[in-house]
């Protein structure tokens, strides 16, 4: 395994089973490497597999068959739900379109909340989700709850929350798209310099305008990788 590899996968296969038995093949042997500090954005029609082949990079889903190997371990064969959680919580961050904040906490708090779930004590929590937030531009925004930000100022707030336990990547699901355009450019801004620091960022996205920020674009259907289009970036 490579040193900078971070992210490989071998051949690997995901089905759903219907209620009837029937079985829905998602990913049809996939083959893929995402090395230390790559942007890749995944990109393909509804229903091409993106968002289920980001979920099994993620520890969200187990694959059916085929290996996954996370820092050159292979983690594919692990079904421990704690074992998941603890990779998960440890080595990622989660980014999705619709936030998924909770109502009733102010922004402050849902940020520290993957601290929480780590044990790490709330005076510690609470000062590093500060400086997150501020990091972000919406450290003025610390006490107010969900239903009073802006989209923009939501998706800050859960780009702050997955940066909690210092992940080595970043996995985000179309993060722009509940938001207008400003507000997506600016959010992926915050992606590049993610990439600029060292994180490993995998985003799925349907907007080639978004796509342009990543260093590679992985195209799927049907399943399938269709292609690698690397791209040449003179601001790295």
């Amino acid at each position: 395994m490579e040193n900078d590899v971070v992210i490989k996968l071998e051949n690997v296969c995901k089905s759903y089973f219907l209620a009837n038995g029937e079985e829905i093949k998602v990913l049809k042997g996939v083959d893929m490497e995402i090395k230390k500090g790559e942007f890749v954005a995944l990109m393909g029609e509804s229903g091409g597999g993106k968002t289920t082949l980001l979920n099994i990079i993620g520890c969200l889903h187990p694959l059916s068959s085929g290996k996954y190997f996370l820092q050159g371990e292979n983690i594919g064969e692990v079904r421990d739900d704690f074992t998941l959680a603890f990779i998960r919580n440890k080595k990622m961050g989660f980014v999705f379109q619709q936030f998924n904040l909770l109502s009733r906490l102010t922004a402050l708090k849902n940020v520290a909340l993957p601290s929480l779930y780590a044990g790490v004590s709330k005076e510690i929590r609470e000062k590093k989700a500060t400086e997150i937030l501020n990091m972000l531009s919406i450290g003025d925004r610390t006490e107010h709850k969900p239903t009073e930000l802006s989209g923009g100022q939501q998706q800050r707030v859960a780009i702050a929350r997955s940066l909690m336990n210092d992940p080595e990547i970043i996995l985000a699901d179309e993060p722009t798209g509940a938001l207008d355009s400003k507000n997506g450019l600016e959010i992926m801004e915050i992606f590049k310099n993610f990439k600029k620091k060292g994180k490993t960022v995998v985003m799925v996205t349907h907007t080639s305008e978004v796509a342009k920020f990543a260093d590679r674009i992985v195209y799927m259907r049907d399943g399938k990788i269709l292609d690698n289009h690397y791209q040449l970036r003179s601001e790295y």
